[in-house]
């Protein structure tokens, strides 16, 4: 249903830094800029999988706080990738990787706040 999300940042290049490695251990990578001079002031990029942005990080944003993201991961290594790589990169814990029964028996996700406070979460569905 949702081709594409995105959120602002009051530090873009603290929130560029942290998504740039989180993603990364992800297999998302920015894959379209958007300069302030091609758009009359807004700076933003464009993260995903395969040439198709699907998170925007923007300039210029109130705090987060209160926003959820879950990005669906294609594993639970690649859950626990993202958690230490959020981690290193400055994210704070918000639910170390593990099991999440009372979602399904095979919920598995990890949850870190980012520089602005945005509970960004990895989520695996799959046994394994």
């Amino acid at each position: 249903m949702i081709d594409h999300l995105g959120i602002r940042a009051a530090d873009f290049e603290t929130s560029r830094r942290f998504y740039n490695a989180a993603l990364a251990a992800m297999g998302i990578t920015p894959v379209m800029e958007v300069t302030p001079e091609q758009s009359g002031g807004y700076h933003g990029i464009g993260y995903g999988r395969n040439g198709k942005p699907t998170f925007w990080l923007g300039n210029n944003g109130p705090l987060g706080e209160g926003i959820h993201i879950a990005l669906a991961a294609t594993s639970r290594a690649e859950v626990d990738a993202f958690y230490h790589a959020a981690l290193a990169a400055g994210g704070r814990d918000n639910g170390p990787p593990g099991l999440r029964t009372h979602y399904h028996p095979t919920y598995y996700g990890a949850f870190v706040l980012d520089p602005d406070g945005i509970n960004v979460e990895a989520v695996c569905h799959t046994p394994e």
